[in-house]
Order: C-alpha cells, then structure tokens, then sequence
C-alpha cells in the first residue's frame, strides 16, 4: 500500500537471488527507477511481469468491456425515448424521470449484498451470472408495450447491474498492490464514460439502418443490439474471471506456482482473506471511523464535479430572440461539442491514475485535494461569468470544466488498502461509497441541478462549490485520522503496532513500522 516516508514507496515483489524469477525469497521492495514508474511492471521478475499480463488480459479487460457495455445498457433508455419510444409507450408525462428513480432504486438494493457475497463466492460465477441476468432484461425491454412493463423491466435491470462497478474495484484490490491498481481502477472506470459517449451513436445508427426491419422500431432494436452484445461477454465471464487469491482455489489459467505466487502478493501486502462473521466482528465495523468516513469520501467527490451544461448553453443561441445576433448553433454542433470535455477529462484522469501509482508513490491524498481545488475553481467561473460576452473563453471553461472530476477510482482505490486487514470490511465500504453516492444522485439533481435553470445553473454551481470545499475538509479528516491511528501505533511500542495495525487498516501504518516489514519479509516462504 502507499506510503511516503522513510523513502518507501509502492513495493514490488523480487527475488533478491534472481532478477528472472520470484521462486527464492520473496521480498517487498519500493520502486527505484523511472522505467518502474513508467511502467509498474519493469522492475519486477519475469514470473510476476507473466503473471500480471494474464490478470490484465483476462480480468481487467472483461472489466472494461462490461463496463463499457453496462453504461451503453444504462443510458439506452435515454436513446430510446428521443428516437420513438415517447410516442409508442405514450409517455408524454413524467414516465421518463419515473423509470431512472425506479433503476436506480434496483441499483441501490443489490450493491451491498453483491459485494458482500464476494466474499463467500468466487466473482467467476457471481459476476457473469449478473452479467447474464441483465443482458436478457435488456433484451426483453424490446417488447415492452407499455411503460409499466418498462418500469418492471428497468428495475431489473438495476438491480442486477448493481453488483458490477462495487465487485470490480473490489476484485481489483484483491489482485493489485498499490503500485498497480490506481491506474487499472482509472481504466476500468474510463472504459463507461467512452461508453456513454458511444451509446448515441449506437442509437443512431440502428435508428438508420433497422428502424422498421422485421417490423420493430429503431429504439426496440437497440436493446436488442445492446442485450446481444453483452451475453457473450458473460459466458467469457464464467470461463476466464479468475477466484480470488485470498480463496485458496486455483484458476484454470494459472499454474500451481502461479497461485502460490498470487496469493504471496497479497500476503506481503496485508491483503486478507474472508474471516467469519461474529458480533465481535459486526461491533468493530461499526465502530471504526472508517465506516462513517470513507464511503462519505466518495459520496462528497462523486456529487461534487458540475454537470456538463455546455450543450444547454449552446442550444439556448437559437431561441428567439436570440442572446446574441447571428450566432447559432447546429444540432450536430450542439451534440459534438461538448464531447471535447470528456475527450480532455479521459486523457487527464489515466494521466493522474499513472500518476498516483508512480511517482507520486501510491498516494492517492493529492489527486483529491487537486481536484477539489480544480473543481472549485471551474464552478466559481462558470459562476461568475456572463453567459453571452467571451464567448471562446467561455467555450474553453467549458472544455476544461471537469478535469478534476478524476479522483474517484482512487478513491475506491484507497478504500481497498485502507480496509486491507478485514475482507468483508473492504467489500461493504466500496459498495457503500458508491451506494450511498446513488441515493444523493437520485435526489439533490431534482434540486440543485433543474433542467429549467441550465445553462445558468447558479443553484447547482454553488453546490459544486460546497462540496469541493467539504471535499478538502473530509480528506484532511481522514489523514488526520490515519495519523492518529500510526501515532497511538507507535506509543504501544513493536508489540503493538501490529495489533493496531489490525483495528486501523491503516496502510499508512502497515507500512511504515521497519519491524513489522521485515516480519513480513521474513515470513514469506519460497514457491
């Protein structure tokens, strides 16, 4: 896990015999170079560079493809109902607005309990039978001939996809270092926002080329195309998603060495397996501060960024009379512009991902309170400035409105290796944090973030504004927190700094107590 003092870094696994193989003694050492910081697997033994390469390819990109194919699922209906789906189910009410709330009530019941049974089940069949069960629902949304159908089908649909984003990051904390994960977590998380960006042109274009085929509108095809996509995805799930390290159980595409090998990592690090419940168990969790504090972290972040408004301000030149004389806007403009903010806030957030895992040393601290800052910034200007005078600096504001909007994969990130000590703890916290950032999502948009007050948006600007500030305040608050659990670490002396290790799941604390290293070191057996 991260840490910055006493110049240890993020650790890799060597060999100290062999710089080909991890089969002597296994020893957690910090990055030294920058072809480590480059790439996280430079430094390590060619075991563990093969090791990690099968992990990526068979873990992290189901991930990112199924994430990319949930956001297309997700956003579908949204699609949908601009190209047909309004006048066929006839919801010219508020059926649009009731069929998000009734999803995203689906998606904030299953998310705890799915990444609780994470911990007793392999993600080989919990996430791919998840996977399953909302690829077919998808699917039947095709037929729907009423919006009530639509309702009952849409809360399927959220429940099911509920265990996926939560059980991901936990998967990936149970199989990356901090060296490794924050830039996994970046990619994963990238991988929805390109899908959103894909959902409208997949829309358009079965719009265009099936609308009418075998009698089925555009928007009914759509589902079709999107539910066909993703089946197969999750019968490649049940093949190739691997059993936890933790588990004891070996993956088929690992050798014996391998696991033993996957299993150390994790040990050398801290990382625990399941442990039963008991009530002692169930009292610890809910009295540590880690419970209260770190879900409402990524709570603060995930509600905190502005929403896009740029199409808003765009589309509101064609009014009549128009806020500025000969000045409009296309519909294309006005759907192809505001895609060069995700395009720049893409590429800055895998910049702070590989940032945050090299050379800042596994800190993701920083990257909080950078874009906090950021984002209070941008929203004081958009703010602030006149909505119809500069309008190329405007534009620009606009454009750069949300690079600070990429803290939240670290985050999870840094929920994994705090809670490194108690496996159930780290799976309910994860979910929780997402969880919790949906149920604020569900309300405070219909207050702060109304339709009618775009492109202004002075309520939801200010809220941004409230919350990029409570963003830095909560984070100076968990590591003053975490410095206090070191701190009575240190005054219990060697004895108890383990123990106190233990109750904090501080990795801050894990690591920076030279004895208990070289415990680890010394208790690390040879394959």
């Amino acid at each position: 896990m991260g840490h910055t003092e006493d110049g240890i870094g993020p650790y890799c696994l060597d060999a100290e015999a062999s710089p080909h193989s991890s089969q002597d003694q296994l020893v957690v050492k910090p990055i030294k170079t920058w072809k480590g910081y480059i790439r996280d697997t430079w430094e390590l033994p060619q075991d563990q560079r093969w090791l990690l390469f099968k992990v990526d390819a068979f873990v992290l990109t189901f991930a990112s493809i199924g994430y990319f194919l949930k956001n297309l699922d997700q956003y579908n209906v949204n699609n949908a109902f601009l190209s047909g789906m309004e006048e066929d189910l006839k919801m010219y009410g508020n059926q649009l607005v009731t069929s998000t709330s009734i999803w995203t009530v689906g998606y904030v019941l299953g998310q705890i309990p799915s990444n609780l049974l994470l911990t007793r089940v392999s993600p080989r069949w919990v996430i791919p039978s998840l996977e399953l069960g909302w690829g077919i629902a998808t699917i039947c949304t095709s037929s729907v001939k009423s919006y009530q159908a639509l309702y009952a089908l849409r809360f399927l649909v959220g429940l099911l996809e509920s265990g996926f984003y939560p059980g991901i990051h936990y998967i990936l904390g149970s199989w990356y270092t901090s060296q490794e994960i924050g830039k996994r977590a970046m990619i994963f998380w990238l991988a929805g926002a390109i899908g959103q960006l894909f959902s409208g042109f997949l829309q358009a274009a079965a719009y265009k080329n099936l609308n009418g085929v075998d009698g089925d509108a555009g928007w009914r095809w759509l589902f079709i195309i999107d539910g066909i996509i993703t089946l197969p995805l999750a019968v490649m799930g049940f093949i190739f998603i691997p059993n936890l390290p933790q588990s004891g159980k070996r993956t088929w595409w690992t050798t014996e060495k391998e696991h033993i090998l996957s299993v150390k990592r994790m040990e050398a690090i801290g990382r625990a397996g399941k442990q039963p419940w008991s009530w002692a168990k169930v009292r610890r969790i809910l009295l540590s501060w880690h419970t209260y504090f770190l879900p409402l972290l990524y709570v603060i972040w995930n509600n905190g960024s502005p929403q896009v408004a740029m199409g808003y301000w765009l589309k509101s030149f064609n009014k009549h009379p128009p806020p500025v004389p000969g000045v409009t806007f296309s519909v294309p403009q006005i759907n192809n512009l505001p895609l060069t903010t995700t395009g720049i806030f893409i590429v800055m957030a895998f910049v702070w991902g590989w940032l945050s895992d090299g050379p800042c040393r596994g800190a993701r601290w920083p990257f909080i309170y950078i874009g906090a800052v950021l984002t209070l910034l941008f929203s004081i200007l958009l703010r602030q400035m006149p909505l119809y005078e500069n309008l190329h600096q405007r534009k620009v504001v606009y454009w750069l409105s949300q690079i600070g909007n990429g803290a939240g994969p670290l985050i999870l990130s840094w929920i994994n290796e705090i809670c490194s000590d108690d496996t159930e703890k780290r799976a309910l916290l994860v979910a929780a944090g997402n969880d919790f950032a949906y149920v604020v999502q569900a309300v405070a948009p219909n207050f702060v973030w109304k339709t009618t007050d775009f492109p202004a948006a002075q309520k939801g600007y200010l809220w941004s504004i409230v919350l990029s500030v409570l963003l830095i305040v909560w984070t100076a608050a968990i590591q003053l927190l975490l410095w206090r659990d070191k701190r009575n670490a240190a005054r219990a002396g060697p004895a108890g700094s383990l123990e106190e290790a233990r109750e904090s799941d501080s990795p801050e604390l894990q690591s920076s107590d030279f004895d208990e290293k070289k415990t680890v070191r010394d208790d690390v057996t040879t394959l």
